[in-house]
């Protein structure tokens, strides 16, 4: 065998490594673009199911079918916090008061799954059982504002003065791809529920 042969096939070899690394590459892209895509997919209709439900309750506080049950829509917020908030409303419209409670729970309570960061996020009508959301919510927090606007800090030990309140929310896919999690975030700025105005 002359040198030249044994020269053309180290190049034979080199050129077919060369070629089965750019397949694998070109694979390995495609399946990461349609686990992306299908992922955003879920998290974008995650997303807007939980947004859903919370601009819904949110836009409540402080109804009552009834106004005469609810003279002081100052007291519509019982209970705030940066992960959390309590507030009152006729939830089911006949006439009596409802208390609507949120709050973020652990990251160790879903430990089962394959997301480190993800959480369950609580919702409490009155004392009906729990109703937890496990749809890769990751953050849940609020930042609330007195009426000239400025920042209140919790711990808030007069909700009254809440007149207006930002809710933050990120959720992510339940699975990695290459340890890299897709996300989504959702921000409702300066919401005010047109019952709070009526002081």
């Amino acid at each position: 065998m002359g040198y030249s042969t044994i020269l053309d096939i180290l190049a034979s070899i080199v050129m077919g490594g060369i070629l089965l690394n750019t397949v694998l590459q070109l694979s390995d892209s495609a399946a990461e673009k349609t686990y992306n895509y299908s992922g955003e997919l879920s998290l974008q209709q995650n997303l807007a199911t939980v947004a859903q439900v919370i601009e819904y309750d949110f836009r409540k506080m402080g109804y009552c079918a009834h106004w005469q049950n609810f003279p002081d829509p100052s007291k519509a917020i019982a209970e705030a916090d940066s992960s959390s908030i309590k507030f009152y409303t006729d939830y089911d419209n006949d006439g009596d008061i409802d208390s609507i409670r949120y709050y973020l729970g652990s990251p160790s309570e879903l430990s089962s799954t394959p997301n480190p960061r993800d959480r369950l996020l609580y919702r409490v009508i009155n004392n009906q059982p729990v109703n937890e959301v496990n749809l890769g919510i990751t953050q849940f927090y609020l930042i609330y504002f007195d009426a000239l606007g400025d920042t209140v800090h919790p711990p808030i030990a007069n909700p009254g003065i809440i007149s207006s309140y930002e809710i933050n929310i990120r959720v992510e896919s339940v699975y990695a791809y290459d340890e890299k999690y897709s996300s989504a975030y959702w921000r409702q700025i300066r919401l005010v529920a047109r019952n709070l105005k009526n002081r």
